[in-house]
């Protein structure tokens, strides 16, 4: 790997205002089994407790169930005027329901609504029954979508998060999944604000109670089961950066809010999110060989943004590590490059670079000259 050294202009993070702390103060103290605090544009944790360790997801389950509900819409396979049958199995459902009629079946949209807002479980069991055709089958739908969106550390056995063994996840793993939810569904995640819903000429409020308390705040989901404590997924929205915490294991309600809102008002005011790179821009050209052209362009295929301690941007550095040689052919898409930031001398991540565009290898001319030139290089 060749490594080629160049210092981020301030130009390029497009921020203003007078320079404060290099570092930010410790985060506060939050009463919960594990927590996590990330930024949602730049992907980056900004403080964590126990993110790793095991937990029970209770209700939080729902996200990864709405997830696949969302995905079926957008593919086609569900509509949301669509007619679904509750089952006897649903109707059944224990734990928090939205009281649905096993005689009259139920609208894909209401459904959405009632296991978002009302957190209901006979909800989640008729949708994984649509779309699975079981809630076992389901669960392994489920499954294949957690190790496809990088859960490594996730398994669940049910949509709805009632307890049991071998359903479990992680506070990482849970900040993932609805960072992605909130990225690709867009039009979906407005439902997590609703602060009430009525079905069935019952009405139910929404039990996170930030929407009321913060008015930044638009989601996301909240969790309670015995043996899981008190649960809270929160996002916040302030001057065009979304940060999410992730509280579980609470001893109560307000509790749970709490150490939530604290979580997020300390990134807002100690952090800053930059936007290094936009998308499909070059950051990089690297020598190729044997390939139609000469060089292949480097950069991110989304805008590329970083999260550093408020003040700190000018002194963001960062290392460009390319393969050496690189050869044709090269296909959009493929890491050519990764790119190590660093701040104060300590490492802020490493991120990949990928090429631009495609290039195609070199007529036979072309790379016997090249091959040549690699043999004196």
């Amino acid at each position: 790997m060749k490594r080629l050294k160049i210092l981020l202009s301030l130009l390029c993070f497009s921020l203003a205002g007078p320079a404060v702390a290099a570092l930010p103060v410790p985060p506060p103290a939050i009463e919960a089994r594990a927590w996590l605090l990330v930024d949602v544009q730049s992907g980056q944790a900004l403080a964590a407790r126990n993110p790793d360790a095991r937990i029970e997801p209770a209700s939080l389950t729902k996200l990864m169930t709405a997830y696949i509900a969302f995905s079926a819409i957008r593919d086609g396979r569900l509509a949301l005027n669509q007619p679904l049958v509750v089952s006897e199995k649903a109707w059944r459902a224990e734990g928090s329901r939205m009281f649905l009629d096993p005689k009259r079946p139920a609208l894909v949209e209401d459904l959405l609504k009632g296991m978002i807002v009302q957190s209901g479980n006979d909800a989640c069991i008729v949708l994984a029954e649509a779309i699975a055709g079981s809630e076992d089958s389901f669960a392994a739908l489920m499954n294949q979508t957690a190790k496809r969106l990088g859960m490594s550390q996730t398994r669940f056995v049910n949509a709805t998060g009632l307890p049991h063994p071998q359903h479990y996840t992680t506070a990482r793993d849970l900040a993932r999944l609805t960072t992605t939810l909130i990225r690709e569904f867009p039009e979906f995640y407005r439902l997590y604000s609703m602060k009430a819903y009525a079905y069935n000429g019952i009405t139910q409020p929404n039990r996170n109670r930030l929407l009321w308390l913060d008015p930044n705040v638009d989601g996301v989901k909240t969790g309670h089961t015995e043996s899981a404590g008190y649960c809270l997924i929160a996002s916040s929205r302030r001057d065009q950066r979304r940060l999410l915490s992730v509280v579980v294991g609470t001893n109560s309600d307000t509790a749970r809010a709490m150490e939530s809102q604290k979580l997020l008002n300390y990134g807002f005011q100690f952090f800053e999110t930059a936007r290094l790179y936009n998308a499909n821009q070059a950051v990089a050209r690297i020598r190729l060989y044997k390939g139609s052209e000469n060089e292949v362009q480097a950069g991110f295929l989304n805008d590329f943004f970083v999260t550093v301690p408020r003040g700190a941007a000018k002194r963001v550095k960062a290392e460009l590590h390319f393969i050496n040689p690189m050869l044709a052919p090269v296909s959009r898409g493929q890491k050519v490059a990764n790119l190590r930031l660093s701040l104060d001398g300590q490492p802020v991540g490493d991120f990949p670079l990928v090429a631009l565009q495609g290039v195609s290898v070199a007529n036979i001319i072309g790379r016997g000259w090249d091959s040549l030139l690699l043999m004196f290089k």
